[in-house]
């Protein structure tokens, strides 16, 4: 191999290492969750789990007894998180 065959090949590879490893000069400082915010995310969780709670019961995955003491729990769970959220204004 010539050396005007390697010499791009070795800038365009230092090139492409200095890209992906250069320190970034702004740093985004991280954003401070409320307890609002958590509350939404958490409810986003209980009512995905009870959506796939009720597909797989749909599909025969849980016998009728599981179902129930399942979907009762996560249902006591979004009726705490959303009275705390209105009590909170959300």
């Amino acid at each position: 191999m010539d050396f005007q065959a390697v010499l791009p090949l070795a800038v365009l590879v230092i090139g492409c290492i200095a890209y992906v490893f250069w320190p970034q000069k702004r740093v985004v400082a991280p954003v401070e969750k409320t307890r609002l915010d958590y509350l939404q995310e958490r409810k986003g969780v209980v009512y995905d789990n009870l959506r796939d709670l009720n597909f797989e019961f749909r599909a025969g995955k849980f016998p009728e007894e599981d179902y129930a003491r399942q979907r009762g729990d996560l249902e006591a769970e979004a009726a705490k998180v959303v009275t705390e959220m209105e009590t909170l204004g959300g």
